[in-house]
């Protein structure tokens, strides 16, 4: 059994085909209250592309979390076969958990084209080179003094290697007055081979791990005791460009609005170049602990 958190995250999108159209995803046993909403996302992606002739990239796709799913218990994924046309390909996936429905997804491909024009936004801001920064685990060993050993355990487990651009946060004053945004360099802990469906659904998997700190900012560090609640209801997102999840890539995040105790986030996601590669919506259920 491979202990590289990298080559794990490429085991556990790998399905088991069960029937035509049905697949059945691992749901690893971890100390957490529910399932990561990415690992879901990212096997929902996976099912779907594998009922499509793997010539058309995946370029949107839209998903609700109906219910939280338990770590441990396998995820079966129904793909129902919407649309085949010449250009777009449309696939409806069904996660189902112990005959409960707990996630919906539609992900619609895109046969490659040549565009009559091109152009792009650049990033908000200039932002520190990755390799400049501290790994979150280095932030927290050196505020703490040592990782507690949950934290421990789930840093040896982490896929993807995170640094935050602004520095964390730790008490309330620190947060006083911080607006609605964050950045954090993102890449893969190691190697995730040369297909280019395993770099999008493992970067499907991660867009879903930092995105709702954009909205908790202003009212709590991100790190420590936490006064919310909170859980992923939709999320959304838009392929512009291929790339590389093993690579850097920013994510950059804002929070629009929260209110009526949902939050809004939204993330652009940049190569190092200052490409944009993928555009992320996501609301977040926040309710006071």
């Amino acid at each position: 059994m491979t202990t590289n958190p990298a080559e794990r995250l490429v085991d556990l999108l790998d399905l088991e085909q069960i029937e035509v159209n049905i697949f059945r995803g691992r749901s690893p046993q971890e100390s957490l209250q529910r399932v990561f909403g990415g690992q879901v996302a990212g096997q929902a992606l996976v099912a779907a592309g594998r009922t499509t002739d793997g010539e058309r990239p995946v370029h949107s796709l839209h998903a609700y979390f109906l219910r939280p799913g338990r770590p441990g218990v396998p995820i079966v994924y129904q793909v129902e076969r919407v649309r085949d046309g010449r250009s777009f390909t449309t696939r409806r996936v069904t996660a189902v958990q112990q005959g409960r429905t707990i996630f919906n997804l539609t992900a619609s491909f895109h046969k490659p084209e040549q565009g009559s024009f091109e152009h792009q936004l650049p990033p908000a801001r200039e932002v520190p080179d990755p390799e400049s920064l501290p790994t979150v685990t280095d932030e927290i060993r050196e505020h703490l003094g040592a990782l507690p050993e949950q934290l421990e355990r789930m840093a040896r487990r982490q896929p993807f290697d995170i640094r935050y651009v602004d520095r964390l946060r730790w008490t309330p004053a620190e947060v006083k007055d911080a607006e609605p945004r964050s950045a954090v360099w993102m890449r893969a802990v190691g190697p995730l081979g040369d297909d280019p469906w395993v770099h999008t659904c493992a970067l499907t998997y991660a867009s879903d791990m930092t995105l709702l700190d954009a909205v908790r900012i202003p009212v709590e560090p991100l790190w420590g005791p936490r006064g919310f609640d909170m859980a992923s209801l939709d999320h959304a997102m838009w392929f512009h460009r291929p790339f590389r999840a093993d690579e850097w890539f920013l994510y950059d995040q804002e929070s629009p609005i929260a209110t009526g105790g949902r939050g809004l986030a939204r993330g652009r996601i940049y190569d190092l170049q200052g490409r944009l590669l993928v555009s992320v919506v996501q609301e977040g259920l926040f309710r006071a602990l």
